[in-house]
């Protein structure tokens, strides 16, 4: 693949530290949630990660909608990024909670949804690798 584009983002200190990218436009404090130990102060790689996922997913719905001539401009996507044990280490789950506009009937929304799933960046980085849930709203 050639790239198009390169983000670039460097963090310090792991999850007690602070992430900043290339350009300067994210500069965050970064804390371990309180669920998890530390005391929320700041950003995390999943919120981060959620973030990230949310507005990517809703760009590739927004392609596909257009290439069926179906108006999704106004939907809202949440992703939901979970972190627990698994194994040895960690792992992540994600569920992707699509409002679609109320002019788009079921059966259309869904077959965009699963759509835009197929064609995703972010869906294709974690397919196989973590499990994500889809759900229309």
């Amino acid at each position: 693949m050639d790239a198009l584009y390169t983000a670039v983002a460097t963090a310090t200190h792991g999850r007690e530290g602070r992430a900043v990218s290339s350009d300067g436009r994210i500069d965050l404090a970064l804390a371990m949630p309180v669920e998890l130990g530390g005391d929320g102060q700041g950003s995390n790689p999943e919120q981060l990660f959620a973030a990230g996922y949310a507005a990517c997913f809703g760009s590739a719905l927004g392609l596909v909608g257009r290439q069926a001539k179906v108006d999704v401009s106004d939907a809202a996507v949440t992703a939901e990024v979970g972190i627990g044990k698994q194994g040895e280490g960690f792992g992540l789950k994600v569920t992707l909670r699509v409002e679609l506009p109320d002019t788009v009937d079921r059966a259309t929304g869904r077959k965009l949804v699963e759509t835009a799933h197929q064609v995703c960046p972010y869906s294709n980085a974690t397919r196989g690798n973590i499990d994500v849930d889809l759900v229309i709203e």
